[in-house]
């Protein structure tokens, strides 16, 4: 059953791809296809074994939809996809398949490609953004604005800081995931408790081929250490948070009484059913609505830390749709406020009366200074 008219609005069709059923069947195959040729090259099953089981899993066509029932009975993605391909290889070769792994190798594995492949996503969007606003800021680095704390008339800043602020904020967010991503979406080979047993001592070599193959780091196994993905879930919550810090200042910027930046006027969007009259901040709401929503998820993958034993029961298997829903909400705000900021509307003059109504002068400090700062120093990491 489709879920596009509850989804969509909160994220984008390449997102989507990364995380939808086409991509996890396809990554899953790649496992078995590499392990299969790994351990046939370092002479764990025959060779001719290693070839049957690749080409079959780069030839097999399997009916998602079959096959996630088959899953949501059997418990785990792996076990009716490898009963699957023995099924259609000879006997003599059926054994072969799936050696000296576990279902959660293949899983931990997936998801890891799925989010590398996510991250790089959305550094397409996000390096746009911070393009547009770095831009922005420079224009507009000098220009004196009333500043406001605890939502009160404050002091003058220079209103190219703000826009600088929200950029930084952004960068070290995107920077954060980057490191977390490239330390823990690794490779997951180790056997039904980590051991790497039956391998005749040969798991690392396998694992190694593995990993290059499927173009993952090798670590030992991490199975029952879930703190990388916790942190790879707490960053795409903080990079979320600092897209919607743009959003919330934005949409009170855009607030009838203060009128000073608008989200670029499209046609068809940010209308009112109700209101003709309307000009809503609808990038600005997708960043917000997502925002409200990553604090609770990612607090759902800080549970399973506490995983029993070497495999925990219903903490891990929680993790993959949690973290999906998170890269899927970051790719929809980050899509969101690059059109923001590309096509931001700033009211010069909304601004100049703004700051002279409040008559705190028009002192901005060292706000130039700051901007050319900030972007310098996001620049050089």
């Amino acid at each position: 059953m489709s879920a596009l008219l509850r989804t969509l609005p909160s994220t984008t069709d390449a997102m989507l791809a990364i995380f939808d059923d086409a991509s996890t069947l396809r990554h899953a195959l790649a496992f078995e296809a590499a392990l299969a040729h790994a351990e046939a090259a370092e002479g764990l099953i025959a060779p001719e074994a290693g070839l049957a089981i690749s080409e079959l899993c780069r030839g097999i066509a399997i009916d998602p939809a079959e096959l996630a029932a088959e899953a949501a009975h059997a418990g785990t993605l792996a076990i009716p996809l490898v009963i699957r391909l023995r099924a259609a290889l000879p006997p003599a070769l059926a054994a072969t398949v799936h050696k000296g792994s576990t279902s959660q190798d293949l899983a931990d594995t997936v998801l890891a490609c799925q989010i590398r492949d996510a991250t790089a996503l959305l550094a397409k969007d996000l390096g746009p953004l911070a393009a547009a606003l770095a831009l922005r800021a420079q224009q507009h680095a000098t220009r004196p604005a009333l500043g406001r704390t605890l939502l009160q008339d404050a002091r003058p800043i220079g209103f190219g800081l703000r826009l600088a602020q929200w950029r930084a904020g952004i960068c070290e967010a995107a920077r954060r995931l980057e490191a977390e991503v490239a330390r823990h979406a690794v490779l997951q080979f180790g056997g039904a408790v980590g051991t790497r047993e039956g391998l005749d001592g040969k798991g690392a070599a396998v694992a190694d081929r593995l990993g290059h193959a499927l173009g993952l780091p090798v670590t030992p196994p991490w199975h029952a250490r879930r703190g990388g993905l916790a942190g790879i879930a707490a960053a795409l919550a903080i990079l979320i948070g600092a897209l919607a810090k743009m959003a919330r200042d934005i949409s009170l910027l855009a607030q009838s009484a203060i009128g000073e930046a608008r989200e670029p006027a499209v046609p068809g969007r940010g209308g009112s059913s109700a209101m003709a009259h309307k000009r809503n901040p609808t990038g600005c709401q997708v960043a917000l609505a997502a925002a409200h929503r990553a604090p609770g998820l990612a607090a759902g993958v800080l549970f399973g830390l506490s995983a029993e034993g070497e495999r925990g029961l219903g903490g891990w298997q929680a993790e993959a749709p949690v973290l999906a829903e998170l890269f899927l909400l970051a790719a929809g705000s980050a899509a969101a406020m690059a059109e923001v900021a590309r096509g931001l509307e700033i009211d010069a003059a909304a601004i100049a009366r703004n700051l002279a109504a409040a008559g705190l002068g028009a002192d901005i400090g060292e706000s130039a200074a700051l901007v050319a700062k900030l972007l310098s120093d996001a620049h050089e990491e």
